[in-house]
């Protein structure tokens, strides 16, 4: 078979994109034989639906329209006909999969495994199901929202410095976990960084630290960096800098 009727199979997407998350999914069965049930289930209906999907593609390609000489042949209407209706199948069939990948990164999400819930978003906007690879990067984006709220409910003015790294690191994991897609995730991520450079400031009033004239851990703290959600991650790195410089080491350096 050559490469161009390998991508001409399927009216929907090339051989190679259908059964990228069939091969994701085979990878998940042979890796862990201690899976969960769910799991497993939504991996061996992926990789059914799949076989499915191909098997009508495949007769989609083998029913396909002859040159139009040929078609005035008397049985030219019924190859036609069938020809539809393995087209309509193969449609139907790609809808299946895309949703069984759905529910296969459903099952993901519960267990944690994000970046396998990454990979199959990625399979599914390769495939041109740019809406249904959206949907699942904002319900992943929830996930990790969730698993980091309780950090990101403790930050205050008043924080003790102990609970300072651990809400950079939960900030920085958001920024880095949560996909860009998820609505809003800079700004809700910047809408806690005035009181957390507001504890920074404090424990450097308390420690009588010398503050650089570059510091900006005060414009923060009174909201200089609201209306500048693009430049959340540089804000958050300047604070983490300052707080590693000047409260945990007393007289170092700023980056």
């Amino acid at each position: 078979m050559t490469i161009e009727s390998a991508t001409a199979t399927s009216p929907y997407l090339s051989l190679r994109q259908a059964v990228r998350p069939a091969i994701l999914a085979h990878r998940l069965l042979a890796g862990d034989q201690e899976r969960a049930g769910k799991l497993a289930a939504e991996c061996e209906d992926l990789l059914y639906l799949t076989r499915e999907l191909l098997k009508a593609a495949g007769r989609a390609r083998i029913l396909a329209p002859a040159p139009a000489p040929r078609m005035l042949e008397e049985s030219g209407g019924d190859r036609q006909a069938q020809f539809l209706e393995a087209y309509a199948d193969a449609g139907l069939l790609w809808a299946k999969v895309v949703g069984s990948a759905l529910a296969l990164a459903g099952a993901l999400i519960d267990r944690g495994e994000w970046e396998d819930v990454r990979r199959l978003a990625s399979f599914l906007a390769d495939a041109g199901e740019d809406s249904a690879a959206a949907d699942l990067r904002i319900r992943l984006g929830h996930a990790v929202w969730e698993t980091h709220r309780e950090q990101l409910r403790a930050i205050s003015n008043d924080m003790p410095a102990a609970a300072i790294e651990p809400a950079i690191n939960a900030l920085r994991a958001v920024l880095r976990e949560v996909p860009e897609e998820f609505p809003d995730r800079n700004r809700e991520v910047n809408c806690y960084l005035p009181p957390l450079a507001s504890a920074i400031h404090a424990i450097m009033r308390e420690q009588e630290a010398e503050i650089p004239y570059h510091s900006r851990v005060e414009h923060i703290a009174t909201g200089g960096v609201a209306k500048y959600p693009d430049i959340v991650k540089t804000s958050l790195d300047e604070l983490a800098a300052e707080f590693e410089g000047i409260c945990l080491h007393p007289g170092g350096k700023t980056a």
